[in-house]
């Protein structure tokens, strides 16, 4: 059970970081479908990183970094030449589908390093939570703490309650001399840094390899969270340990023989996604409440 536990964690990081980093996007009224395209390219870069380097810091950082400049291209296009937001973000998840499996055709074969091992003195000793708890990547703890931060930093700061206006108002934002396209830049640059983040954990931490195509879908669960979550980080962080820890149990259940076809056990994850999402949909005021009012519509100063 420890180690169902421990795996949940492990897997739910990669959906929670880029959850986290969409819920930034949206909380300024920006809309970015393409998670998928960026963690992919994301995962390529760290990956590839890491094999000529064998640094998984340096594969992080890569992955970061790739995820922000196709976010920063992204939000030029959409913030500043109001181009749509959601074609541009199907376009970037496209293009980065098809970019990371062209990069990534030498990779397939290529190993890396074995993943550094990580825990935390005398709780990882303990019986039963300290297996399950302590003994994991720092990148889980990081991806906690971050949740926690932001659930700070939009409902008790100046800065986090200006952002919240601009999603809500920008017009009413810009009228009291705010920058709020440069703002809006930042952020979405700042939220595709955390999508790039994911895909290299992903890729480097959590899988050890590279295959085309391997974010299988994680962009756009990403996506679904923070509706899931009616754009609160917490929810965002308990949705992705749900998806992570139904991604685990499928795999358990295939490994005790459990006589069901492979193919319904790999759709337990994206079912119970599918189905919460569902449950929630059935209150559409709770969802229009909580929703930024300007989401996905561009601003213009002039305007």
């Amino acid at each position: 059970m420890e180690l169902l536990i421990a795996a949940t964690l492990s897997a739910g990081t990669v959906i929670a970081l880029a959850g986290l980093g969409l819920l930034i996007n949206e909380k300024i009224g920006v809309v970015n479908l393409g998670a998928e395209g960026m963690m992919l390219c994301a995962a390529i870069a760290g990956y590839a990183t890491v094999v000529h380097t064998g640094s998984y810091s340096l594969g992080l950082l890569a992955g970061l970094a790739a995820g922000a400049v196709l976010a920063f291209v992204f939000g030029l296009l959409v913030i500043f030449l109001h181009t749509n937001q959601y074609a541009s973000g199907l376009a970037l998840s496209i293009f980065g589908v098809g970019f990371s499996a062209f990069m990534g055709v030498d990779y397939v074969q290529a190993s890396i390093p074995s993943t550094p091992k990580f825990s935390i003195p005398v709780l990882a000793d303990l019986p039963f939570i300290g297996p399950a708890l302590f003994r994991q990547n720092l990148m889980v703890y990081a991806t906690i703490a971050l949740a926690i931060f932001l659930t700070w930093f939009y409902g008790r700061t100046r800065a986090g309650l200006l952002l919240r206006s601009i999603g809500e108002s920008p017009e009413s934002a810009h009228a009291l001399g705010y920058p709020v396209r440069m703002i809006r830049l930042v952020c979405v640059t700042i939220g595709g840094a955390l999508c790039g983040l994911a895909g290299a954990y992903l890729a480097t931490i959590y899988s050890s390899l590279w295959a085309e195509g391997m974010v299988a879908g994680r962009g756009w669960i990403a996506l679904a969270l923070t509706a899931f979550a009616t754009w609160r980080p917490a929810r965002v962080l308990l949705g992705a340990y749900l998806f992570g820890g139904m991604t685990m149990l499928q795999f358990s259940m295939q490994a005790s023989g459990v006589q069901i076809p492979s193919q319904l056990l790999s759709m337990l994850p994206y079912l119970a996604t599918i189905v919460v999402l569902v449950l929630i949909s059935r209150n559409p005021a709770w969802i229009r409440t909580n929703m930024p009012a300007s989401l996905g519509k561009p601003f213009s100063p002039s305007s």
